[in-house]
């Protein structure tokens, strides 16, 4: 499976030197997403970033460094908003239940399903909820085009492989390894990306 990276939606002193870290140990597909932040602050982040992984970039907002950086493409954050004007690259988008991404996956290149796991202590709940991702599969909306995407961590990794997701979207489990305010010392953040990475292989 394919292994995205969302960023943290705030801006940190170590993390151009933690993303080319991640990109050395594996890492796919980094979505660049800091909602509200003024371009400026994404366009500092990117310089610091090797050229290279420029075309491992997608990027949420402010389309336009799409273009300026040479970057993977560009990412809608539902279903159906429509793309920029004029628009002809690479764009995935974000669907909020598996019904949506019958449509969505015709022309987007990847689509992330929101909230796949649950979350919560009600084991009934989670038994439904998991019921649907199972139905989902079967009906063949899950594939290589849908990555999970919300609550993926090392316990359920495995099971997004057998639903037939083609890639998972790593954010809170990895980045709550790391305390950007007091922390400079990333190693046990890369250990557990690794731990990841192994067993999406």
């Amino acid at each position: 499976m394919k292994i995205v990276l969302m960023t943290k939606f705030t801006f940190f002193v170590e993390e151009d030197k933690i993303l080319t870290a991640l990109f050395d140990e594996g890492l796919d597909n980094l979505h660049l997403n800091k909602p509200g932040a003024a371009p400026v602050y994404s366009e500092r982040l990117l310089t610091l970033l090797p050229d290279d992984l420029y075309s491992k970039t997608t990027v949420h907002e402010h389309f336009y460094l799409k273009e300026e950086y040479g970057l993977r493409g560009i990412h809608i954050d539902d279903a159906t908003s429509p793309l920029p004007d004029g628009y002809k690259g690479k764009f995935s988008r974000t669907c909020t239940s598996p019904d949506e991404i019958r449509e969505a996956r015709k022309k987007a290149e990847y689509i992330f399903l929101k909230n796949t796991f649950a979350k919560g202590d009600d084991e009934h709940a989670i038994q439904q909820h998991n019921s649907r991702l199972e139905r989902a599969a079967d009906c063949g909306l899950i594939d290589k085009k849908v990555y999970a995407f919300g609550g993926v961590n090392l316990d359920n990794i495995r099971m997004a492989k057998e639903l037939g997701f083609g890639g998972i979207v790593i954010c809170s489990d990895l980045w709550n390894r790391f305390d950007i305010h007091h922390q400079l010392d990333y190693k046990e953040l890369i250990t557990h990306f690794e731990r990841i990475r192994k067993m999406a292989d």
